[in-house]
């Protein structure tokens, strides 16, 4: 399939018209009540039945005042999918690291997305995607060969958590406590719903997630970088650098032709000045292209006077792109002479890569090695 670049204006999609319970939000929900003749009282209930379910959601109706339950039977008259997260999972695959696991969950109009659960020492982390597949077409990347379907729905990217969330339930673990939108396509291309969605799991009353414990990642849409620099919520940002030269990164993530690295430079720049957050930008390490001395001495430059940590990622296997990770070697002199500079660097652990759940291997496809557990 050939990749596609976003045509201008095309940063931010629209959220569209509600088409489930999980697109609107706390606020939306009280307005809905009372246009249809129900207290807004009544939304908390609601609200907190839909994200935060014990059981099945008929069951949690149980408990609603009488008014509540008979708008939501009368709704589910009308459309009865209308209260169910969006998607379903088809396939839930344990890597045999004992940390990591992946869903393949299927949307109504038959695409397909990934999500990635990621346990570490007290905690549990989602990888969420944001599109079915990607329209920015980085090589190295397995949802980016495959190219653009569409953008999520709010509904759809919240229902991730959901199945998420069910899924450490059967297995008598915590919840959630991290997020990072690192999944397939780029959060910031579909910025409306990204938020939207992101607004629905910080709210208290239903997920409760800490806005300063999700990352929204970005190959450098730069739009986007500046409009979150503006946002209330303490999100973090990740930005996929993996070259500090204009011609190698070029080579690497094609719409650098339209956000070049001097840009997004100064915008990472005003995004600091604004937020007083640092960035974080990842770095995937590819053997003999971006590995040597005077790559980490470029990027040492275009991270001077940033707040920053350089997160290092050794390429993981793709189909379509031919090239090795670095050796642990280059890896380790890479970071050393980033860190010489006072610049925090590390290299991120490989997690789930024998059932193709590592950075940049999301495709949408069911992951036929792996069992099922």
């Amino acid at each position: 399939m050939t990749t596609t670049e976003p045509s201008r204006g095309e940063e931010t999609a629209p959220t569209g018209r509600p088409m489930c319970a999980y697109d609107l939000g706390f606020e939306a929900w009280r307005r809905e009540l009372v246009a249809n003749g129900v207290a807004e009282v009544h939304a908390a209930a609601l609200f907190r039945a839909l994200h935060r379910p014990v059981g099945p959601f008929a069951s949690e109706t149980a408990s609603f005042s009488p008014p509540l339950r008979r708008w939501v039977e009368r709704r589910l008259v009308d459309d009865h999918r209308y209260f169910q997260p969006p998607g379903h999972v088809v396939q839930d695959v344990a890597s045999s690291d004992g940390l990591t696991r992946k869903l393949l969950v299927e949307l109504a109009d038959g695409a397909r997305i990934e999500t990635v659960i990621m346990g570490y020492p007290g905690r549990f982390t989602a990888c969420l995607s944001t599109q079915v597949g990607c329209a920015m077409g980085c090589g190295f990347c397995a949802t980016g060969q495959g190219g653009f379907g569409r953008h999520l729905r709010p509904a759809e990217i919240v229902a991730q958590v959901w199945h998420a969330q069910r899924q450490l339930q059967a297995r008598g673990v915590e919840g959630l406590r991290n997020l990072v939108l690192m999944g397939m396509g780029e959060p910031l291309h579909n910025y409306d719903a990204v938020l939207a969605a992101l607004r629905i799991l910080i709210d208290n009353r239903g997920v409760g997630l800490a806005p300063s414990r999700i990352t929204i990642s970005t190959v450098g849409v730069i739009p986007g970088i500046r409009r979150l620099a503006r946002e209330p919520e303490p999100f973090n940002l990740a930005v996929s650098l993996h070259a500090a030269d204009q011609a190698e990164r070029l080579s690497l993530i094609p719409v650098a032709a339209r956000w070049s690295l001097t840009d997004l430079r100064a915008a990472c720049l005003d995004y600091v000045a604004e937020t007083g957050r640092r960035i974080f930008f990842e770095w995937t390490l590819i053997a003999g292209r971006n590995d040597t001395p005077k790559q980490a001495e470029q990027v040492i430059a275009f991270l001077d006077g940033l707040e920053s940590h350089l997160n290092l990622i050794p390429l993981n296997r793709t189909d379509g792109f031919a090239a090795q990770a670095s050796g642990r070697a280059a890896a380790d002199a890479f970071r050393r002479t980033i860190q010489a500079a006072g610049i925090p660097c590390t290299i991120r652990q490989r997690r789930g890569l024998d059932v193709a759940a590592g950075c940049g291997q999301l495709a949408g496809a069911a992951t036929a090695e792996a069992t099922a557990n």
